[in-house]
């Protein structure tokens, strides 16, 4: 079985991975970066397609050199697909990877990211144990890399793959995170509860801005109201000092708000939703919600009449992962490309509970 796939660089790959899995694709960052390149890119090489009874190993990453990539001849990829298992084998030039890179190529490039979206092929005849490769290309995922492909056979292939591997709630969040950074490009028009409607910057704050007064409040609101919206470069968008002043908030610009305040007038008790819009930076942290708590203890509230929600484009944004280690327990997370669902950080301090009662609350709840 001399049979290999067209021979392509890694730079290719690189190019043509984040075409593949765009914006909202569950576990992203493991299929397009460097290290998924380089994956790809050797299964590529030694022709470790699944039906062609070649398999690949970490160890076929990791021993990779530039000066071996560059060989595209067949013979030279069939005789690096075999030599790199041999103990005294020794690769000519510069490595890509340590030895010590073998568990995230496997552990997240491949398992958890490019064979839990269905590009790549594990056998399952093999213990666990076993050292023996494992991984191949799915054939429609290869095809993708052939460099004969471009502009719109290329769009056209990558749409089949993505309708065929990519599950529904993954095509929902591609879908949204495409359609909110196009809305986006020019300006973003936020309607407001009561119909009034304000244009905010263009930018990515603005889309999740905009997701956050239609989509969410509408979402987990009973009765919606926008007490307050600011936005980088203006303070100030938009204010109610007669409705806030009429449930007992006195709102001044200068105490350093959140980029919204919402309130909800259904239950007896209004709901107070303090909002931090994050980008890139911003969350609502411990001492955030502290500063903020005691805005609302000097206005008179209770407590539980106050929610603090951090709003971010997608699980895979670089501004969740970058703050959600600080995010304040007793606060809430919701993304835009997941409306109808939402993070509780509890804080089980006042009242702990066992994780069965936590399961059945949530069921009980619809969660």
């Amino acid at each position: 079985m001399s049979d290999l796939p067209p021979y392509v660089t890694r730079d290719l790959v690189a190019e043509r991975l984040p075409l593949i899995f765009p914006e909202g694709t569950p576990n992203r960052t493991y299929c397009v970066r460097e290290l998924a390149a380089s994956t790809v890119f050797a299964m590529l090489y030694i022709g470790a397609v699944e039906g062609q009874g070649r398999y690949l190993g970490p160890v076929h990453v990791y021993r990779m050199t530039e000066e071996q990539a560059a060989e595209g001849d067949t013979a030279a990829r069939l005789d690096y697909a075999s030599a790199v298992f041999k103990k005294k084998y020794v690769p000519t030039g510069s490595r890509w990877y340590a030895d010590n890179t073998r568990e995230p190529i496997r552990d997240e490039t491949l398992r958890e990211g490019l064979v839990a979206i269905g590009a790549v092929f594990a056998r399952t005849d093999l213990p666990t144990t076993s050292g023996l490769p494992r991984y191949a290309l799915k054939p429609d995922f290869a095809a993708l890399f052939d460099p004969a492909h471009d502009g719109e056979a290329l769009e056209a292939a990558i749409g089949a793959f993505q309708q065929k591997h990519l599950s529904k709630s993954a095509l929902a969040r591609v879908s949204i995170v495409r359609a909110g950074a196009a809305a986006g490009a020019s300006g973003v028009l936020v309607t407001f509860p009561n119909g009034e409607t304000r244009q905010l910057a263009p930018g990515p704050s603005s889309i999740i801005t905009q997701a956050v007064i239609e989509v969410f409040a509408r979402e987990f609101l009973q009765d919606s109201a926008v007490l307050w919206l600011s936005e980088s470069g203006n303070k100030v968008v938009a204010r109610d000092d007669k409705l806030a002043a009429a449930i007992g908030l006195k709102i001044e610009a200068d105490k350093n708000l959140p980029d919204i305040i919402l309130a909800d007038l259904g239950p007896d008790e209004p709901l107070i939703v303090f909002v931090e819009v994050v980008a890139t930076d911003g969350a609502v942290t411990a001492r955030r919600q502290k500063a903020l708590f005691a805005l609302t203890d000097e206005a008179g509230f209770a407590r539980g009449q106050i929610a603090f929600l951090t709003a971010y484009q997608d699980r895979e944004s670089a501004g969740f992962r970058k703050t959600v280690s600080g995010l304040a327990w007793g606060s809430f997370a919701w993304f835009v490309s997941e409306p109808d669902k939402i993070v509780i950080l509890r804080d089980g301090a006042a009242s702990p509970a066992r994780l069965a009662d936590l399961l059945h609350a949530g069921a009980d709840d619809g969660l």
